[in-house]
C-alpha cells in the first residue's frame, strides 16, 4: 500500500474498532467489563468472548475480528473486483460456473445481462420467464438484501411469500444498484437438510508467498427459518465444518449461540457424518481455478452443488472468522500461518 492508503486505511480500522467491535451488536450476555477487556486487549467483540470461551490464557490461539478486518488488505488493490459482485461475475465466468444474470439495475437505469435498456414491464416478464430468480444487492454482504422471487402457476412470491405483481415492480422501481440473477437447483442432499435457503459451501483457498495454493479451510453453511432465502451465520444459519481430505461433515454450530446441532432444528434431518459429493472434484478445480487469478492471494469461495455439478455463487475477498472458529482457535492453524506470511498478525 501506498503511505496515503495506509493512513486511510489505518483510519478505517480505528472506526471499525468503536462501531463493530467496542459498540458490535450482542447476541450474548457478556459483562461490559468482561467485554471490554478483549475488545482493547486482541480486538475481539463480546460476542466472541461468549463464543469462544475466552480466557486471558486462551485467547492467543484465536483470530480476532480485528485481524479480520485488517485481512481486507491482503489483496490490495484489486479487493473491488470481488466486493462487486457484478465485477466479480464477469472475472470468475470464464472458469467456473455462475448463475446466470437476468437483468441488473445501476444508477437507475434497467438493462439486461447484455446492457439493453428495458423497462420495468419488460423485467417483469424476464422474472415471469426465469420462474426462480434471487434479487441481490450489487455491493452488499452477508446476505443483506437478498430476496427470492419466484413465479408459479401466474402467481408471484418474495421468500415463499405470496406478493403481488406491483409489489415486485415497486422492488425493481425503488431499489437502485442491484441484479436480478437465476436460481440453481441445489443437490439432493442439500434439499434434505433444509430445502428453504440456497446452502452454500464456504470454501477459502490462499496463495503463499512461494506461489502455491491451497485450501486453508471449508464449511458448508447451511439455512435456517431464521435466514430464509440464504444460509448466512451472520442472520442466524448453521456452519457444519467439512473435513478437507475426506469433505464430511461434522456436527453444525451457530456463531449466536452456543448450541451444537448434529440435527437440523427445523427439518430435523442429521448433518453429522454427510459426506459431500464429488468433494476432491470440487476442491481440487478450485485449487486450479485460483492459480489462474494470480491478482489475488485470497479468495473466499461461496459454492452451491448441484446433483451434477457445482456453480460458484460469490467469490469475496475476505471471510469471516467465527464460521470456522467455532471449531477452534485458528490463530496456529492454516489460516492464522496465513495471516502470519501476509503481514496481518506477529
Amino acid at each position: 500500500m501506498i503511505l496515503k492508503d495506509r493512513i486511510k486505511f489505518r483510519l478505517w480500522l480505528i472506526l471499525v474498532f468503536i462501531v463493530r467491535i467496542v459498540f458490535a451488536k450482542r447476541n450474548f450476555k457478556v459483562s461490559i467489563f468482561r467485554g471490554l477487556y478483549f475488545n482493547f486487549h486482541g480486538g475481539f467483540t463480546s460476542d466472541q468472548v461468549a463464543l469462544y470461551h475466552l480466557t486471558k490464557e486462551n485467547k492467543k490461539m484465536y483470530l480476532s475480528e480485528l485481524d479480520w478486518y485488517k485481512s481486507r488488505r491482503i489483496n490490495y488493490p484489486n479487493s473491488h473486483m470481488l466486493n462487486d459482485k457484478l465485477k466479480c461475475t464477469e472475472i470468475i465466468k470464464k472458469y467456473v460456473m455462475v448463475p446466470k444474470t437476468v437483468l441488473k439495475k445501476q444508477n437507475n437505469i434497467l438493462v439486461t445481462d447484455n446492457n439493453e435498456k428495458i423497462t420495468i414491464d419488460e423485467a417483469i416478464e424476464l422474472i415471469q420467464n426465469n420462474k426462480s430468480c434471487f434479487f441481490k444487492p450489487i455491493a452488499q454482504g452477508k446476505g443483506r438484501g437478498i430476496l427470492k422471487i419466484e413465479y408459479i402457476k401466474k402467481d408471484f412470491y418474495i421468500d415463499y411469500e405470496k406478493a403481488s405483481k406491483n409489489q415486485i415492480k415497486e422492488l425493481l422501481n425503488l431499489k437502485d444498484n442491484y441484479f436480478i440473477s437465476q436460481s440453481v437447483v441445489q443437490a439432493d442432499y442439500l434439499k434434505k437438510i433444509y430445502d428453504k435457503t440456497s446452502n452454500t459451501i464456504r470454501l477459502v483457498t490462499a496463495r503463499d508467498n512461494n506461489n502455491q495454493v491451497k485450501v486453508l479451510f471449508a464449511v458448508q453453511r447451511i439455512g435456517t427459518k431464521k435466514t430464509i432465502p440464504v444460509d448466512n451465520g451472520s442472520r442466524g444459519g448453521l456452519v457444519s465444518k467439512i473435513d478437507t481430505k475426506t469433505g464430511i461433515l461434522s456436527e453444525a454450530k451457530s456463531i449466536q449461540n452456543n448450541n451444537t446441532y448434529i440435527y437440523h432444528p427445523d427439518s430435523n434431518f442429521k448433518i453429522k457424518g454427510i459426506c459431500i459429493p464429488r468433494w476432491e472434484e470440487i476442491k481440487n478445480e478450485m485449487i486450479k481455478v485460483m492459480k489462474k487469478l494470480p491478482q489475488f492471494k485470497f479468495i473466499a469461495w461461496d459454492i452451491l452443488v448441484t446433483n451434477d455439478d457445482f456453480y460458484i455463487l460469490e467469490a469475496n475477498s475476505s471471510s469471516g472468522v467465527n464460521i470456522i472458529q467455532v471449531f477452534g482457535g485458528e490463530r496456529y492453524q492454516e489460516l492464522g500461518k496465513f495471516y502470519k506470511e501476509q503481514g496481518i498478525i506477529k
